[in-house]
């Protein structure tokens, strides 16, 4: 689980860190910088998968994803004596991202590269990558320290070169599989590839789940939804089938949910409600059920995550649905840890009632977001290793 996130000079994100819990609710006005945060994530997430500079410059580019305002706001422009302006740079421009865990932490800074003639001169180079042990970084709680090119882990009391020739932008993760020397690097990588993100559920008439599709045992349902009758049969067959069966009793009473198996190998929903004569297929249902079905297979999953993030859930959702799916999050928190990133009043009241619920309300102040509420003393200790 993790404990803490730091992020630093990203879009709104100047200098945040924040601490977790199990069920985290993310909320606040338009444009506090909730899909920053929830962004900010997904690139921590991609540096396992190998893809953080790529994804990046589907952005814009390190550039774009840079704080736009002032390197610090002294007290006259807060008070409003002086106007807002930036001033000459004492410091190197560095994204920086990083969390701790139950055990681990890990941080790593990105910036641009040093003028050269390269075609890929403005793809943004990963400068520092650290694995530390406990609760925020500390020189002797290091465990592996990437410096440019170079990785070094500690062996005792002593330091270890493990490689001098690392790509700047391959993170260590991709590039380091050593279980002997370095078996935080795996602990790590294999932790983070298995983070979960559903942000974005096709419903529209030509979706995959409202079709027919070849079904094979899917513990871990696709992010758009495209296999969900075979993670619904999924769950039937190995996981929690009654759990199910009390999702949809919850949010449809006296409804049913079958998953039918045709001839040809693919599976279909079968949906059938009170005062029908005849169940619907998917084709048939709303936008809103279905996409309560999607909510359902991705939370009941017979594989839990160490994190699922969801963002902005209650979309196409009737609020009357809302309280239901509140507490199939909040089932499914016992099993994982989960952020929630929305603005729906309803879904937000009904979460706040379990004693897991930790909620983070953003706010912007000189454009830079901040938790409402969280002091300098009620901040988690952090400290990053790349000081620049």
């Amino acid at each position: 689980m993790l404990k803490t996130l730091s992020i630093a000079n990203y879009r709104s994100l100047l200098n945040l860190t924040i601490p977790l819990g199990r069920l985290n609710v993310i909320t606040g006005a338009n444009g506090s910088g909730k899909s920053n945060l929830y962004r900010a994530l997904r690139l921590l997430a991609e540096t396992a998968q190998g893809g953080v500079i790529n994804a990046l410059a589907r952005e814009g580019g390190l550039n774009s994803t840079f704080w736009a305002g002032p390197e610090t706001l002294s007290r006259s422009m807060q008070m409003g004596d002086v106007p807002i302006q930036g001033t000459v740079r004492q410091k190197r421009v560095r994204l920086k991202l990083g969390f701790t865990a139950e055990h681990l932490g890990y941080a790593i800074s990105l910036g641009l590269p040093k003028p050269s003639p390269s075609a890929f001169s403005l793809d943004p180079e990963i400068k520092r990558e650290t694995i530390w042990a406990g609760d925020f970084y500390r020189p002797a709680s290091a465990l592996v320290d990437r410096e440019a090119a170079v990785v070094k882990v500690r062996d005792k009391r002593q330091w270890q070169v493990i490689s001098q020739h690392l790509s700047t932008f391959d993170s260590l993760f991709s590039q380091i599989a050593d279980p002997k020397h370095s078996p935080e690097i795996l602990d790590l990588r294999e932790t983070i590839r298995n983070w979960r993100f559903y942000d974005h559920f096709r419903t529209d008439a030509d979706a995959p789940a409202r079709q027919p599709q070849l079904g094979t045992r899917t513990p871990v349902m696709h992010h758009d939804g495209r296999d969900i009758a075979a993670a619904i049969q999924t769950i039937r067959e190995i996981g929690d089938h009654h759990a199910l069966d009390e999702a949809v009793s919850d949010a449809f009473p006296g409804a049913s949910l079958r998953v039918i198996s045709h001839e040809d190998g693919r599976f279909s929903l079968e949906f059938s409600q009170h005062g029908l004569l005849r169940p619907l297929s998917g084709a048939e249902l709303s936008d809103g059920t279905l996409r309560y079905i999607l909510w359902i297979a991705a939370l009941l999953t017979p594989r839990p995550p160490p994190l699922m993030v969801l963002n902005e859930p209650e979309t196409s959702l009737h609020p009357d649905l809302l309280p239901a799916l509140a507490r199939l999050i909040i089932r499914a928190s016992e099993n994982t840890q989960v952020w929630v990133v929305s603005h729906a009043s309803r879904l937000i009241s009904a979460l706040n009632e379990s004693p897991e619920c930790h909620a983070i309300e953003l706010e912007k102040e000189f454009g830079q977001t901040r938790v409402k509420g969280l002091g300098m003393l009620d901040e988690p200790a952090w400290h990053w290793p790349d000081k620049q």
